[in-house]
């Protein structure tokens, strides 16, 4: 399953490699792709990621979940 995140809050690639890494901590998730420019986060998953684990991997990091992206 392929879920595209909108991240605020990302202003350096040490800010988007602290979101990339929060992210792949969680359960199922096999690969993430962040992209600094356009403020989104891919993430590729075995399992459906629930949004509440999403939303707190993100905030963990010190970022704003901002809704998803296409």
């Amino acid at each position: 399953m392929k879920t595209v995140i909108k991240v605020g809050g990302m202003m350096c690639e040490h800010c988007a490699m602290h979101v990339k890494n929060g992210l792949k901590e969680l359960k199922g998730v096999e690969s993430v792709d962040v992209s600094l420019k356009d403020k989104k986060a891919t993430l590729t998953s075995k399992v459906a990621i629930s949004e509440k684990d999403i939303v707190k991997a993100i905030e963990n990091a010190g970022y704003r979940f901002e809704g998803y992206g296409e």
